[in-house]
């Protein structure tokens, strides 16, 4: 979580799919491009241009040096201004139609990055219609993120809550119901038909969803699984649970 951006901060992504993402559905966040001197790609220089986003040249040793020597950048590398990205909970539920009961996701203090990323990915590849990330005790969007989302953080709606019993709350209001994914919930996947609204909190890796977060839930969900297993990772939860609710929506795929 040290690379959290502050608001209005910069983070850096890194890697050609990723600015590609970012420049075919975002463009307006990207501020600048460190591109290698021996880097031609067509492509990529033509909505450089198209968006008149300035570039510089990723001397040698340079990409290490901004995202870590273990990131595979390929020699592109972009600065990003993350709080562009993100959504009010009021502005988001202004846009949103109740009736055809869409699903959020809520993420619940979940820490690592790559878990992140992955239930971004999750989220938007089952047709979910956002996530809600809080801005405390919780990874924000960082480089990491971005590379394990896919890019998918460009194309599915981010929402910034400042608390997720206040965000539970106001969802409740607006007929969400609330699910909390729960390794002892008393609810077993697949009994439910998701005939509501919907929104699934997903809770700290280690720790899972805080007592008070749960009990504000209104279903406590438990994901089936052999006894000789005693849990799942967070993102593989998160992406079943998804999954079995587009079954019930399919018009959301």
């Amino acid at each position: 979580m040290r690379d959290r951006p502050s608001s209005g901060g910069k983070i850096f992504i890194y890697g050609k799919h990723a600015l590609m993402e970012a420049l075919q559905n975002t463009p307006q966040i990207i501020r600048k491009v460190f591109l290698a001197p021996d880097l031609h790609d067509k492509e990529l220089s033509t909505l450089l241009a198209k968006h008149n986003i300035p570039t510089a040249t990723l001397t040698p040793g340079r990409g290490s040096e901004l995202v870590g020597r273990d990131s595979v950048h390929q020699g592109i590398i972009a600065t990003m201004n993350p709080s562009a990205l993100l959504l009010s909970l009021d502005d988001f539920l202004k846009t949103l139609d109740t009736k055809t009961n869409p699903g959020v996701a809520i993420l619940g203090e979940v820490q690592d990055p790559h878990n992140v990323g992955a239930i971004i990915r999750s989220a938007a590849a089952f047709g979910l219609t956002g996530v809600l990330i809080p801005e405390h005790n919780q990874a924000g969007v960082t480089g990491a993120v971005v590379k394990a989302s896919a890019g998918m953080v460009f194309r599915i709606p981010l929402i910034s809550i400042g608390n997720v019993n206040h965000a539970i709350k106001v969802l409740k209001d607006k007929g969400f119901w609330i699910y909390g994914l729960a390794m002892d919930g008393k609810t077993t996947l697949g009994a439910e038909a998701f005939a509501a609204p919907s929104a699934f909190v997903i809770g700290n890796e280690g720790a899972g969803i805080r007592e008070k977060t749960l009990n504000a839930c209104d279903v406590a969900l438990r994901v089936p699984m052999h006894a000789r297993t005693e849990s799942l990772n967070a993102a593989v939860s998160a992406a079943i649970v998804f999954y079995e609710w587009s079954k019930k929506h399919p018009e959301a795929l």
